[in-house]
């Protein structure tokens, strides 16, 4: 006996209901963790950044430009705890990049929190999803990269300063798509994921 085009019709809508859940918790949860994280290191390293900054500061306004602000290289150590370095202007013309965070004093911690945050955020994706097996789990915990990937790219705009006499100083935008965007929440968005299905069993 061949099944019903009415039934048919109605596993497939709810079939795609399903997706749609899914790709909207993951990308609520992606974009929660991109949040947090930014938040934690501004909270953490904004009283410090200041303090390293108001030298810098003092040059850049006796010749016209623009005070850094703290939020921005908040953005960049943000962006460099995804191992995205931030470029900028060199000496000697062209472009230089860098790790600050690598540079900084007593921040090392940050580079754990991108990877926490995005296990979590992986286990709520598969929660919501409901995943009930390792596969599920993983898929569902990988639709993060929904909500992270257009944040990551948004913020190399974001959190870009400009420079006087030319050129700027911003989070390197290749990498921080492919690397803090997609591979960052797709690793460790499964793997949360993952390990959500196999608490629910």
């Amino acid at each position: 006996m061949s099944s019903s085009p009415t039934g048919a019709t109605a596993a497939t809508t709810g079939s795609d209901q399903s997706i749609a859940r899914d790709a909207i918790g993951g990308a609520v949860a992606g974009a929660a963790a991109y949040l947090l994280g930014y938040l934690t290191v501004y909270l953490t390293q904004s009283g410090r950044i200041e303090e390293g900054l108001s030298g810098l500061n003092f040059l850049a306004e006796l010749f016209g430009g623009d005070p850094i602000s703290a939020w921005q290289v908040s953005g960049w150590l943000f962006y460099n705890a995804h191992f995205v370095e931030t470029a900028s202007p060199g000496l000697l013309g062209g472009t230089e990049s860098r790790n600050l965070l690598m540079q900084a004093d007593g921040g090392s911690f940050l580079f754990v929190v991108p990877p926490l945050l995005l296990l979590v955020a992986g286990v709520v994706a598969g929660r919501v999803a409901g995943a009930r097996t390792p596969a599920e789990g993983a898929r569902s915990g990988a639709l993060v990269a929904a909500g992270y990937l257009p944040l990551a790219v948004v913020g190399t705009f974001l959190f870009r300063y400009a420079v006087t006499g030319g050129g700027s100083v911003a989070p390197d935008m290749v990498t921080a798509a492919l690397l803090a965007g997609a591979v960052y929440p797709a690793a460790f968005g499964a793997i949360g994921g993952t390990a959500s299905s196999l608490l629910s069993g």
